[in-house]
């Protein structure tokens, strides 16, 4: 019996308010639309097919991390949110992503780990290269879309921002600019290293 091809991992990076999320959803519905099998997969994505016990501790997970109180983030430190974001991704990774590629799916990943990578980069907390350790064991995308766009357009099109989307450095809009101008500068170096496809999105509805 001849195997099926396995499917391919396309994810989508850039600064927050970049697009990801849009741009993710729109190649997941033309991929199906033209007859593909793919799947849409992002940081709330929790089914394990067949497995409602692994469904359930994903989702545990998955509430911890990404369903807290901001204060409770803020205690917890740097080093607590980099090591439970790795579980997170390993999970995600090992019980939905890996078993879709090997039954040919496609998957469209939203949210993929490189932006949490540049993140701790571009924070003095943690030692250099630790976030890229605890993310290297990942499934290799086949391809990177990188969205290029300015942290002030960025800023125009949300409208609004998180404490974490400043790095914690301040309530004003120019904190967000200049925390994001950081992280982009650190995704655009993880980009020319792993030879991601540069998207610019700058004026793009």
């Amino acid at each position: 019996m001849t195997a099926l091809p396995a499917g391919k991992l396309i994810t989508v990076a850039g600064i927050d308010g970049a697009g990801k999320s849009t741009l993710a959803a729109a190649l997941h519905g033309a991929l199906k639309d033209a007859g593909h099998d793919a799947v849409l997969i992002g940081k709330h994505t929790t089914e394990v097919p067949a497995d409602a016990a692994l469904s359930a501790y994903l989702d545990n997970l998955n509430a911890i991390i990404y369903r807290r109180d901001q204060a409770v983030g803020a205690a917890c430190g740097d080093h607590y949110w980099l090591f439970a974001l790795a579980a997170w991704y390993s999970l995600q990774d090992r019980l939905v992503i890996q078993p879709a590629l090997q039954a040919g799916t496609h998957v469209i990943l939203d949210n993929a780990h490189h932006k949490i990578i540049a993140r701790y980069a571009a924070s003095p907390g943690v030692p250099a290269g630790l976030a890229t350790q605890v993310f290297a064991h990942l499934t290799p995308a086949d391809l990177v879309l990188f969205l290029r766009i300015s942290p002030e357009e960025a800023l125009r099109r949300k409208g609004g921002f998180t404490p974490l989307e400043t790095g914690r450095t301040g309530g004003t809009g120019q904190a967000f600019v200049s925390y994001q101008d950081a992280v982009s500068a650190h995704l655009r170096a993880q980009g020319r290293q792993e030879g991601w496809t540069p998207v610019v999105v700058t004026g793009l509805s």
